[in-house]
């Protein structure tokens, strides 16, 4: 999409559609009310100013506006109701058959969480139906622009929209093999080092978790190893970013109920997310070494597969008692957090579709937040603030260690009891980490909606990827 600014008064500008962020106090620009001359008795008897709320006022032909849309934002406009006004009324737009839309920008900072939010309302991945995208073509942004928080925005929207057309994308055509393919080229041609660890590799590096779970499928499991080396690098500072990549699971010989199983193609969200960041980073040109780790397999039912009662060794020796065929995220996640302990992280985050139980606990709301340090928690948590996304920290106390423990081995990878699943599922994966601080996101409840809001349309949202983002930005600061 074209980006444009409109510094000028309003008479000066010509688009199919204006966009207004209008709150529950119904506080209205003056150029807005001048716009719509006469009737705003008209639109306080229709409009409350409530997330979500919207109006359309069209004009009269000839003029250089042609609608006006009126978007309510609730009580506060931050980040958050910013990027879902933006969103909306992007959607908004297209469905009117606008070319253009412009938005009113109070505040400078306003400009990045109102371009990403339009770039995500406009891009419509993977559509079966009307193709790859809407009818908009430019934005517009009106008054108090940062152009710094534009180019920004512009790369971070840009990566969401690439995790959720890879999320979208049917697992037929994205397996492991294929997954790994477009990491490597696509992280190449952004500047990154990017290498593949196919089954040979993984076998030499001792990786028998992501190995197990990827045996009983005809597509072999894969690990992608991507790195941002930019000179000048901050000293002492390698962040590793590690993804869950299951192109489909189908539970395994643990098998998973029909109901809703075609969703199973996003179970690769955290390894989607993870790649989008790594473009976004290499695109933003920060001063900090990053890296990620992409575990890719698929989880099918054959008579290779994985059985119940197994026992099986991860990358650093200890052996894990497979309960559950279809807990097998925490298993290629274990191999991976080991390989980024081993070159040499400094921060590990991770990102996981990885529990049911999580969308119990918090529904599609907040992202489930799991970690071994309260620093890299707070910065992660202050990113989230400033990108408008809700994380949510669960204890992580040593008792929840216990059901995870084995009889027969140092570890299993389910708990016999159907409790605090998503709390257990992270003491798991918190030994393979050593003593690097360490973060745990688990995005099953939120990578993916299941019907359409104020903040976003149905189908795969992209989230984190914006915030972590905000986080190695961040780091380049931090002491």
């Amino acid at each position: 999409m074209n980006i444009t600014t409109h510094s000028g008064p309003l008479e000066a500008l010509a688009t199919d559609a204006m966009a207004w962020p209008i709150g529950t106090d119904l506080k209205r620009e003056p150029e807005l009310e001048g716009a719509l001359a006469g009737l705003w008795k008209e639109i306080e008897a229709g409009f409350a100013g409530k997330q979500g709320e919207t109006m359309v006022m069209h004009r009269a032909p000839g003029e250089a506006i042609r609608r006006h849309l009126l978007v309510g934002v609730g009580r506060q406009a931050d980040a958050m109701s910013l990027h879902a006004f933006a969103s909306q009324a992007a959607r908004i737009a297209a469905k009117l058959g606008a070319r253009s839309l412009a938005l009113r920008v109070a505040s400078a900072a306003q400009t990045r969480p109102l371009v990403e939010g339009a770039l995500f309302g406009a891009c419509h991945p993977r559509g079966a139906k009307d193709g790859n995208g809407g009818s908009l073509q430019e934005l517009i942004l009106c008054g108090a622009v940062e152009h710094g928080s534009l180019d920004a925005g512009r790369i971070a929207g840009d990566a969401v929209n690439y995790a959720r057309e890879l999320i979208t994308a049917p697992a037929n055509e994205l397996g492991p093999a294929q997954l790994a393919g477009r990491a490597l080229a696509d992280g190449r041609e952004a500047g990154l080092e990017a290498q593949e660890y196919d089954e040979a590799a993984l076998r030499s590096m001792g990786a028998g978790a992501i190995l197990a779970v990827g045996q009983g499928s005809a597509r072999p499991p894969r690990m992608v190893r991507l790195a941002w080396n930019p000179q000048h690098a901050k000293a002492g500072t390698h962040l590793f970013l590690v993804g869950k990549g299951i192109t489909f699971d189908s539970g395994g010989l643990s098998l998973k109920s029909a109901d809703s199983m075609e969703k199973m193609k996003y179970d690769m969200a955290g390894a989607a997310t993870m790649l989008a960041v790594m473009l976004g980073v290499a695109r933003l040109k920060l001063p900090v070494r990053v890296s990620a780790l992409l575990a890719l397999a698929e989880n099918m039912p054959s008579g290779t597969a994985l059985r119940p009662g197994d026992v099986i060794a991860a990358m650093d020796g200890k052996t894990i008692e497979v309960i559950n065929t279809d807990a097998e995220g925490r298993l290629v996640l274990a191999d991976a957090l080991v390989c980024a302990t081993r070159l040499g992280a400094t921060h590990i985050v991770d990102a996981a579709t990885l529990t049911g139980a999580v969308s119990v606990a918090l529904g599609s709301v907040n992202v489930a937040v799991l970690s071994n340090s309260e620093p890299l928690t707070q910065a992660l948590r202050a990113a989230g603030r400033q990108a408008g996304e809700r994380f949510w920290p669960l204890p992580m106390d040593e008792d929840y260690l216990a059901p995870m423990r084995g009889d027969i081995s140092d570890l299993r990878n389910a708990s016999a009891e159907r409790k605090a699943g998503t709390i257990t599922a992270a003491k798991f994966l918190e030994q393979f980490v050593g003593e690097v601080p360490w973060v745990h996101l688990d995005i099953a409840g939120t990578a993916w909606a299941d019907k359409a809001t104020a903040a976003y349309p149905k189908g795969a949202t992209g989230v984190t990827v914006r915030s972590l983002l905000r986080l190695v930005e961040a780091m380049v600061s931090t002491p």
